[in-house]
This record gives structure tokens, sequence and C-alpha cells, in this order.
């Protein structure tokens, strides 16, 4: 049975007395007095007594070199202890002696002195701080700025939406991935798109976000990029990076509970805990890899499209991950071939120059992914693997799976413009 959360151990009225020394006795307490005992220190503020403040010296990173000046200008002058007490007892016998309106008189002549000095502060310009070139941001062209019309929203962070979507595509070079196959002896292809056929369904079922889903069929491939395994274990690594991706993006997780319930106890929670840990550490606890998901929503934004034409590329892009033939392509190059082949198939025009100067691709660079999405779409279905045509087939998803796919010919016209 799982542990309760937020539930601590009692705690006994026994525990909460204090221990009794051998001369000690009970009995009423005493109030102590607010005089500490003879010889014992006074009692001190938080960081230095008003007392001796004179004799604390604070040294501060700004005013180092001053007192260097200060020790160099030694001249015969008297010390500045010996200056203040001097003019503190001029200052107060004058005080004591003179009138009010001599005060005044001597207080203003004091002020006609000084403003010379303010006058000259005031005056001074300000420094500038001037930015370094590596460091200046590029300014965007109007044309292709896609996030002016959010500018008073927050949390569309349209300040630095580009740098961020930047920093994930260099992100992309750090998990480049290869056909991993012949390095699996128990394992085929078809086996791995039983799998993520099935974590399709357990997406669903547990109405996860797709991020979460596409994270997980990543870190299922790193990780079978690095360590052979057996068929029988390939359930519960698929089930394992679901969980873990789950953590990473789900407001409110599934429970370990729930996945070894979606298992039907093939397993148990010490093998899936255990699994847990091989895979964090086999990845090196790096797992926010960049997914095509979030590249495809950012660039049809950059189109407009509408939510049927994106909903259309989502199905394209939820295809390729049972593909692995398509796995040593970056997330952000698929999105680009997935938008393309939805916009042909809604006949919305080709590449445009905002999706290349948001994306960094031409259309020379998105072409052969195309063509191998549209090869792969017009493979006969495998009646095994009907998640994902059974889920876009949904009148929830605009029913695009049924829609009839792009001719060749008139697929080629648009990539060879």
């Amino acid at each position: 049975m799982p542990l309760l959360r937020g539930k601590k151990p009692a705690v006994t009225a026994r525990s909460k007395m204090p221990k009794l020394s051998e001369n000690q006795e009970e009995g009423p307490q005493v109030k102590r007095s607010s005089s500490p005992p003879h010889g014992a220190p006074k009692k001190r503020t938080a960081f230095i007594d008003i007392t001796n403040a004179h004799k604390v010296q604070i040294s501060l990173p700004g005013r180092k070199k001053e007192a260097a000046k200060k020790q160099v200008k030694k001249t015969s002058a008297p010390s500045v202890s010996t200056k203040n007490h001097d003019n503190l007892t001029k200052s107060s016998s004058e005080s004591s002696e003179g009138s009010p309106a001599e005060r005044e008189t001597s207080d203003a002549e004091e002020e006609e002195a000084a403003a010379p000095v303010e006058e000259l502060v005031a005056a001074a310009p300000p420094a500038v701080c001037q930015v370094p070139a590596r460091h200046q941001k590029q300014q965007m062209p109007a044309e292709f700025d896609v996030d002016a019309e959010n500018a008073g929203d927050c949390y569309m962070c349209p300040e630095y939406a580009k740098d961020i979507f930047d920093y994930l595509k260099q992100r992309e070079e750090t998990f480049v991935l290869c056909n991993y196959m012949p390095v699996q002896p128990s394992l085929n292809p078809e086996m791995r798109a039983i799998l993520i056929d099935w974590l399709v369904e357990v997406q669903e079922n547990f109405e996860l976000y797709h991020e979460t889903l596409y994270l997980a069929v990543k870190m299922t491939d790193h990780y079978l990029a690095k360590t052979p395994v057996h068929r029988e274990l390939l359930q519960l690594l698929g089930s394992t990076t679901m969980l873990i991706a789950s953590k990473f993006e789900e407001c409110s997780p599934p429970c370990v509970d729930d996945f070894l319930y979606i298992c039907d106890d093939a397993y148990k929670r010490e093998e899936i805990i255990s699994m847990e840990a091989n895979i964090l550490q086999t990845l090196s606890f790096d797992i926010n890899i960049p997914i095509p998901y979030r590249f495809l929503r950012r660039y049809a934004k950059c189109v407009s499209a509408g939510m049927d034409t994106l909903t259309l590329a989502r199905f394209f892009c939820e295809m390729s991950l049972m593909e692995v033939a398509l796995v040593s392509v970056r997330g952000s190059l698929l999105a680009s071939a997935c938008l393309l082949l939805a916009l042909v198939t809604r006949d919305l025009g080709g590449w445009s120059p905002i999706l290349e100067y948001h994306s960094g691709y031409q259309v020379l660079d998105v072409a052969p992914v195309v063509r191998n999405l549209r090869e792969m779409l017009s493979a006969p279905p495998d009646d095994k693997l009907k998640a994902i045509r059974n889920k876009y087939s949904h009148k929830v998803f605009f029913e695009v799976a049924s829609l009839p796919l792009v001719s060749g010919d008139m697929l080629e016209e648009v990539l060879s413009q």
C-alpha cells in the first residue's frame, strides 16, 4: 500500500517535553529578570552593537581604491578623528552662543558654497553602457514578426519567443539519433511500432498532453540507442518513459500504480522504479529533448494556419513516430515537412519566406522528408496499428485521417518551386 502523503507521525506529549537534568526538579517556572547576570555580556543587535559601531570598519568593494589613495596622501595635518572632534566642539560652542538668525545665515552660506558642486554633478552626462555587438539582438523584419500581436501577453513571451525556438533548434544537435536496430538483437521495427501504438492509447486513456507522448518516444529511442533491451522488457521501457515524461510535462501526472495497472500487472513496482533510475542514469538526466510537436505549433502560427490544417499536420507528425527510418530526422525539420505536406493537401500554398525565416530551412532541405512522409502514408495500413488513425478519425480532430492524400505530381510541383 503506498504511503499517504502530507501526513507526519504523531508527536506525543512526552516527546515535546524538555529533558530535565539530574539537578533539576519539576516545579512552577520562575520568570527570569531582564537584567543579565553578573559578568555576562550585554544583549547585542543582529549585526553590531550601536555603542561600538565606530570601532567597526566595513570594507566595501568600491571604496578600496579611495582608501588606498587616502593612505598615500598622508601629510602633517591632524588626523580625521581629531578634526572631527575639534569641529564638533566648535559647532557645539557656536550653536550654544550664537542666535537663531546667525545660525540661519551660516546655513545659507554653506548651501551657496555647495551649490556649484551639485550643479556640476547634475550637468555631468550619464555613463552610457554599450552592449557588445555579439550580444546585441538582431532586429526582426516587421513582416516576419508573428509575435507582435501578443505584445501585451506575458504568457506568450513575445519579446524572446523566437530566441526560445532558436535555442531549441541549436539544442537538437545534442540529440542526433541514428538507426539503432542493428544493436538490438531481440527487437525489430515492427515491435517498436507496436509499442508506440500502445503508448498512443495510454496517452488517450490518461488524457495526457501530446508533448508527453512525443517526449516518451524520444526517451525510448535514446535509451534503445545506448542499451540493448530484451523484447519482454520493451513494454516496461515504454511505460516507464511515459511515467518520466508525465512528471516532466504534466501538472498532475499518473502515479506508478496507474502504469502498473495498464501493464496488466505484468511488472512489479520495484521493477518500474528500477527501470526509471536506469533510464535517467543512461540519459545522464538530460531529458529536455526538443520534440517536433513544439516546432509544429510554432511554424503553424507563422502562417496563421487554421486548427484543421494544424490537426492534419499533427496527424502526419504522429504517424511518423512509428517509422524507424525517421528517427534520425531532427524535430524541427520533421515538423517543417509535416506542415508543408498539410499545406499542400489543403491547397494553401507551399513553403513561404516567413517559414524559411523562422525555421531556417529552405524547400530543398524539407523536400526529402516530405517525400518520405508521403510514401509512409500511402502504404496500406496495418490492421494491428490502428490507434493513431482511429484517434484522428474522430470529429474532435476534424476526421483528418480520412482525407485523401495529395497526389505525387502536385507535391513535386510545389517542391520544385
